[in-house]
């Protein structure tokens, strides 16, 4: 079945992230496809004409895949700011279509930012394979993220096997355990978000932001204390020196309202383009 998705929307661009940092078994490529479970069903996504084609076919299937491949983006708005920026005009140019994909599930999002804490991408990634292999459930291609539920149960200890420091794995499993309704967080404004978050144990500012872009697809989050995005911004603006955090924080006033959109694309253009 087809699934629409607006324009411009490039498959090979929007999906680069599953392949960039190695196997991802909740979001796996294979075959030029990505295969997904969707509320307990697995679905496969693959290229089309004017969208995605998935499998099984079901209509209820298609607002969530929208959605995670980057519906709420405004591209267009995006390209018209970014003319009178002639680096970031010149990024979004190279990289039109880009789509930055979103993490369906907020537990999933946090839990995928607590890995990625102060750990490079092929670490983080490699531990969290190691997660969902262990604690989620196993469908015909990928397998479904561990529930909320399921890691509550968990022990820091089990997750310390897995490569998680000691004090992310009681992050994790403290996090399971909280009361906090963490889908309510996406009726609250940005600052709230932050806050509510923030006051939860092993949950920074970083990990806050990067809930609010890649969850919440918020269009002027700017997670300016995360390495990538300094490296990023050093490469394209800085001629190679590495900001510190408060000065790409301050630096990224110049992209807002698009700072969300800006982060992703400078992150890609700064693995896929030639400089």
């Amino acid at each position: 079945m087809l699934v629409e998705l607006p324009e411009p929307f490039d498959w090979e661009l929007s999906t680069e992230r599953f392949r960039a940092f190695g196997p991802d078994p909740a979001n796996l490529w294979v075959e030029g496809r990505v295969h997904r479970v969707f509320d307990g069903r697995e679905v496969a996504i693959g290229e089309a004409r004017g969208g995605v084609e998935i499998e099984p076919g079901d209509p209820a299937l298609a607002g969530p895949v929208r959605r995670f491949l980057g519906e709420p983006f405004d591209l267009d708005g995006f390209a018209r700011f970014a003319v009178s920026d002639s680096v970031l005009a010149g990024v979004v140019e190279a990289l039109r279509g880009l789509r930055p994909p979103l993490s369906p599930d907020p537990y999933e999002a946090l839990v995928s930012s607590i890995t990625a804490q102060q750990v490079s991408l092929q670490s983080a990634f490699a531990i969290r394979a190691r997660l969902v292999r262990r604690f989620g459930v196993a469908h015909a291609t990928p397998w479904a993220f561990p529930t909320r539920e399921r890691l509550a149960e968990a022990a820091p200890a089990e997750l310390r096997e897995l490569g998680f420091s000691g004090r992310k794995a009681e992050y994790v499993v403290s996090l399971a355990q909280s009361p906090l309704d963490l889908d309510s967080l996406g009726a609250l404004p940005d600052d709230e978000v932050k806050l509510t978050l923030t006051a939860l144990p092993g949950i920074g500012e970083w990990t806050a932001d990067w809930f609010l872009a890649r969850h919440l697809a918020r269009p002027d989050a700017w997670p300016a204390g995360d390495l990538a995005v300094r490296k990023a911004v050093s490469a394209f603006y800085l001629e190679g020196r590495i900001g510190s955090t408060d000065e790409v924080r301050a630096f990224g006033e110049r992209f807002s309202p698009f700072r969300n959109l800006t982060a992703h694309y400078l992150l890609v253009g700064h693995r896929v383009l030639p400089r």
